[in-house]
């Protein structure tokens, strides 16, 4: 499975330059060999909250068809990040994915909000956790926002239930680009599976963002990075490694979940 992270600077409440930016990327840097492309979080306007009540999409009515043409018109499955949504009157930071027909496969909405970006003021948590969900190529995934990151319960549940891949879309900070390594591969470790982190870069005059993204191996080791710049991270993954390693070192068998509190 060749998967490729597009790492860039997104541009706060500018949708349009935000757009251009990727398709410039789809046009540029998708291949007939790419599988799987991913982009960061809040990739529609950034982390121009105050601004959000009117920019917001609506029920993914503008991006959802953004990302369904380009999937299609390049035939790859997309992890598209997530963007700031509207539903029923609330903003939720909503991920989703989109197979190579276009489809929607996935929704999930970011459950813990940023306290120190004072996200809880703008927006609101989802209330389901993440799903595992299938791409094109049969391949079980699921995907999960940022500050979740911080929380190993979320990715048990999909993790436990065969997922093979787990894609952390982010806007991680630079100040704790330590906290962003060692925590996406501890999630690998734990779980013996891949896990994919892909980040923002850049600075919105109220953050800088780390870049970092980078692809984990199930035996938690970095198999491709990039630095904190603008780029283009493609990677091979062979999803059997997963099975190997789970056989090698068989967590799910040896969960003692009647015994947790």
């Amino acid at each position: 499975m060749k998967l490729k992270i597009f790492q860039f600077e997104v541009k706060p409440a500018d949708v349009d330059a935000n757009e251009q930016q990727i398709a410039h990327y789809f046009e540029n840097d998708v291949t007939e060999e790419t599988d799987c492309v991913v982009l960061p979080e809040m990739w529609n306007n950034g982390y121009a909250l105050e601004q959000l009540e009117t920019l917001a999409d609506q029920n993914l009515a503008r991006s959802l068809p953004f990302i369904s043409k380009l999937a299609q018109h390049y035939h790859v499955d997309v992890i598209a990040g997530s963007v700031s949504n509207k539903i029923e009157g609330k903003i939720y930071n909503t991920a989703f994915s989109v197979n190579k027909e276009g489809q929607l496969i996935s929704t999930y909405n970011k459950v813990h909000l940023v306290p120190m970006l004072d996200e809880p003021s703008y927006l609101t948590g989802g209330q389901q956790v993440p799903e595992l969900y299938t791409l094109s190529h049969n391949t079980k995934v699921t995907q999960i926002i940022c500050y979740d990151l911080r929380f190993p319960e979320l990715l048990r549940f999909p993790a436990r239930n065969g997922a093979q891949i787990a894609f952390y879309v982010a806007q991680w900070p630079s100040a704790r680009v330590n906290h962003w390594r060692a925590l996406l591969q501890a999630r690998a470790i734990e779980n013996d599976m891949f896990v994919v982190g892909a980040n923002g870069c850049g600075d919105d005059g109220n953050t800088r963002y780390a870049g970092h993204s980078m692809v984990i191996n199930p035996n938690g080791e970095i198999i491709g990075e990039l630095d904190d710049q603008s780029g283009v991270l493609t990677v091979d993954i062979d999803v059997e490694e997963v099975t190997k390693q789970r056989q090698s070192i068989p967590v799910f068998d040896n969960l003692k979940l009647d015994l947790y509190k």
